[in-house]
């Protein structure tokens, strides 16, 4: 398994499990125009677990839900990005910006992992 992926495995993992632990720390990402934000954010977490346990276990349809999930979560990045730009904070206005396109990359190995999979 290449190390890119068992980041990824780390990372939905870690985040995975923090969705679901303190669903609460997640509020402030979510654009108010989402319906029901818990729900949304206990949701997500359980497909960052169940992605991570898919390509784990090196299953293709865990590589589809990695990067489904991650271009699902994308919209309320973008949202985030832009929404903390009039606090001046230029920490966080950084974190939001360069988090966009290091979703580029795990959706690409996530996508091409699944591919893999699936011509073997």
């Amino acid at each position: 398994m290449k190390v890119t992926i068992r980041i990824i495995i780390v990372i939905f993992t870690l985040s995975g499990v923090l969705h679901l632990v303190n669903p609460d720390a997640f509020l402030w990402l979510m654009p108010p125009w989402l319906p029901e934000p818990i729900l949304l954010i206990y949701l997500s977490g359980i497909a960052e677990l169940a992605s991570a346990i898919g390509l784990l276990l090196k299953q293709r349809w865990g590589g589809w839900l990695c990067a489904l999930t991650l271009l699902a979560i994308w919209p309320a990045n973008i949202w985030f990005a832009f929404s903390v730009i009039p606090s001046g904070d230029l920490l966080l206005i950084s974190a939001a910006w360069l988090r966009l396109p290091l979703q580029i990359p795990l959706i690409y190995y996530s996508f091409k992992y699944a591919t893999k999979l699936e011509q073997s």
